[in-house]
Formats: C-alpha cells, sequence, structure tokens
C-alpha cells in the first residue's frame, strides 16, 4: 500500500465506469483494502479500449483498478448476492454506483448500524447521466468555441467522473471519521450532475451569469480575463503563454521586445494592459504583436528565451511526446514506478499526487485478473472453509482467475 493511513480499513467496491473505481483507487492508495467485486467474466466496461492483446485486456480497467483484490461472483444468482451483502457487512463499508435492491443502505444497515455506503449516481434522481451529456449542460464546451459560429468543443478530458470520484473519497473518508468519533455510520449519495453544477458554481459561472443577465463569450484557448493565448513557432510548435500577474506580463514583452509596439497599441485602443481584465479585452490585437516573433523562431529558440525571461507558459504535446520528453514523467519522479500488470506487462504507475512528509509510499500492484483473491477473500473476510468455497466453486456462484477470459495462457 503507498500510505498506511487507512491500515485496517477494507472498503467493497462494486462498480464500473470512471467515478467509482478511481474513488476506489484513490482509497487504496491511502492504504484501504479496496475489494474490488465483478460479474465472473467481466462487466460492461472489462474489455473498453484501449486493448492491449488479442485476450481483450483493457488499459482502462486495469489502470483504474491498481492495487485491488479481485472477487469474481455470479451476481444473477441469489446465493451471491447473499455473498456480497454479507462482505458488505463485514467490512462495513461499500462504494458503488450499481442501483440495486440488494445493495439498500437501509437493509444493510439493519444488521451493521455503523455502515458506510457511497452510491454514484447520474443525476440525484437517480435517472442516467453520463460525462458527455453532463459536460455538455455546464455550458463549458460552448465556451470553449472560438466564435459563436462554431460548435460546442466537448473536452476529451473527464472531468466530471475525475471530480466526482475524488469527492466521493473524500466523502468515504469524512464518514470513517464520522464513525470512528460518534459510532454512526453514513449513507452517502453523489450524483454527478450536483458535483458539475455546484463547481461551476463555486467557480463564479452561475452567479456571472445571473447577475449580468448574459452568457459569458466564447473563448477557444484564451484565458478569460487576463491574456493567455496559443502561439505557433517556426517549426511549427505550439506553446501556451500566459500573463495573468504584472510581472508575468512585463516579462512577457520584454521577451519579445514588443515594448513600443505595446504602448503604441494602447494609446490606439485606449487601453492600459498593464490592468489584467483590459489586457483580455485587448488580447486580439496583443496577439498580433506578439505571434510574428513566435512565427520567426524555432522552438529551441522561444524555449530559451521564454526560460531566460521567466515568462509562464508550456509546450503543447501528445501524450506519447510527454512521456518521452517531460522530466515530470517517468520514474526521476517519485511520484512514478515501474509496475506489473498480469497481461499487459511492466509499464509506468502513479501514486497518490499528494506527498506526505516523514512518510514513506510502498510499492503498488497492478490490476489483479479477475478472481485472483476470490478464495483469499471469502476465507479471510468471511471466513468460510475450503470444503464450502470449493462448493461455490463447482456451482459457479464464485470464480478465480482460471475463468478470466483475458488471462494470458
Amino acid at each position: 500500500m503507498p500510505y498506511p493511513f487507512l491500515t485496517g480499513v477494507s472498503i467493497v467496491e462494486s462498480s464500473a465506469f470512471v467515478p467509482a473505481p478511481l474513488a476506489g483507487m484513490a482509497l487504496a492508495q491511502f492504504g484501504a483494502d479496496v475489494i474490488r467485486v465483478d460479474a465472473i467474466g467481466g462487466g460492461i466496461d472489462y474489455r473498453r479500449a484501449p486493448c492491449v492483446n488479442e485476450s481483450g485486456r483493457s488499459l482502462f480497467w486495469t489502470s483504474l483498478n491498481a492495487g485491488k483484490r479481485s472477487l469474481a461472483i455470479d451476481f444473477r444468482k441469489p446465493e451471491a448476492r447473499e455473498l456480497l451483502q454479507e462482505l458488505v457487512i463485514q467490512t462495513g463499508n461499500l462504494l458503488t454506483n450499481r442501483a440495486a435492491s440488494w445493495l439498500n443502505h437501509t437493509a444493510l444497515s439493519e444488521r451493521r448500524k455503523d455502515l458506510i455506503s457511497c452510491v454514484i449516481e447520474g443525476n440525484p434522481d437517480g435517472s442516467s447521466a453520463m460525462e458527455c451529456t453532463i459536460q455538455s449542460a455546464t455550458g463549458l464546451p460552448m465556451l470553449a468555441r472560438k466564435s459563436l459560429e462554431d460548435g460546442p468543443a466537448n473536452s476529451p478530458f473527464p472531468a466530471w467522473d475525475v471530480i466526482t470520484a475524488y469527492q466521493a473519497a473524500f466523502s468515504f473518508m469524512g464518514a470513517i471519521n464520522r464513525r470512528l468519533v460518534s459510532g454512526e455510520g453514513s449513507e452517502i449519495k453523489l450524483a454527478m450532475s450536483d458535483v458539475a453544477f455546484s463547481t461551476i458554481s463555486h467557480l463564479g459561472l452561475l452567479p456571472e451569469a445571473e447577475v449580468s443577465g448574459r452568457d459569458r463569450p466564447p473563448a477557444g484557448n484564451d484565458v478569460y480575463g487576463a491574456f493567455g493565448r496559443d502561439f505557433r513557432t517556426a517549426d511549427g510548435t505550439f506553446v501556451m503563454v500566459v500573463a495573468i500577474t504584472l510581472p508575468q506580463w512585463q516579462a512577457l514583452v520584454a521577451c519579445c521586445q514588443v515594448q513600443a509596439a505595446i504602448s503604441s497599441a494602447q494609446e490606439r485602443c485606449g487601453l492600459d494592459f498593464n490592468d489584467e481584465l483590459q489586457r483580455y479585452e485587448g488580447r486580439e490585437v496583443i496577439a498580433k504583436i506578439l505571434s510574428p516573433w513566435f512565427r520567426a523562431r524555432e522552438f529551441s529558440e522561444v524555449e530559451r528565451a521564454l526560460n531566460v525571461s521567466k515568462v509562464s507558459w508550456g509546450k503543447y504535446a501528445t501524450v506519447k511526446q510527454l512521456l518521452d520528453a517531460d522530466h515530470r514523467v517517468g520514474t526521476q519522479n517519485p511520484l512514478f514506478e515501474r509496475r506489473v500488470t498480469p497481461g499487459v506487462g511492466e509499464h509506468l504507475g502513479a501514486h497518490l499526487a499528494a506527498r506526505f512528509e516523514n512518510c514513506e509510499r510502498t510499492g503498488s500492484s497492478g490490476a489483479a485478473l479477475l478472481g485472483t483473491h476470490t478464495d483469499e477473500i471469502l476465507h479471510t473476510v468471511l471466513g468460510l472453509s475450503s470444503i464450502e468455497i470449493a462448493r461455490l466453486h463447482d456451482a459457479r456462484i464464485v470464480a478465480g482467475p482460471d475463468s478470466d477470459p483475458t488471462a494470458t495462457p
């Protein structure tokens, strides 16, 4: 386990998609024993792209489920559901996005008063919603357009999946502390749409629309309320340059040696570019002044100049370029380790990003094959004998890794 803060805490995770598995992984990275429960042969996202071989071992699934123990059961059979219920009662902790009546908190808490359950939903009424449908409703894809004539621009980053996951993990840890202090359990319900709409409220977008009575105009890659813009160098490399603070702005102007042109533009536009909001108003004028400087230089020269002048900037890169060339991604950064995942092989894996001083992280295991820990969990958590476990296997109520179709021969 990477950190020992949740040592002794076991959490049953029965889930699919991103938020619940990612929340479970975060809790595992804090030291919890997360027991991942899957259908025999895998659930709806067990083979989701990208896959690495013909058997369908999914990098999507394995990346979200590193460091967890795996139990495989047949959810269709009543006895399997009873086993899962008993597992929840014994551990006292359930993380799920399944709207299953047999995992109902009220019924389960009658058997364990201090039960913690966290159910992740699409909408608070229990109806379905996904990352892309929630993203479209937030207004952000409309802001990502370059102009009013362009269509909405969704982000490939599943922001609401990810933010929901970490809110779920944070809420679960709060519930664990509540139980330690008062002995009470908790029924947590967390809707992705609530996470999204509350977040855009916290960031001032909802109050802005209400108070002003209008929508913010499309911004594309521009940084709203200040100056930030992407530029292309002579050799076709794109960089993002940001000047939010006055020192950042002054560094950018000095680096590109455009003081005279900027002064002239300010007089012509009646704007003071030392003010960040006025820089935003004059962003197109500023961009026209700066663009020739970038266009006339290859990236290596631009990089040196921006660094010497201490400009706030970043290079646009593909994921492969990030992996190959960015010193922040790799084992030179203690955030990362080399990890072995069955059916995938050795690859780079990340720990929890938080760094705790005087507390070392230990290595993590890759995602297990389905059912790798079935017998172990049934024996150590539920106290079943080898004879009872064998009967469950014979009846195909549970399964071990030999039933995983993605297992390497």
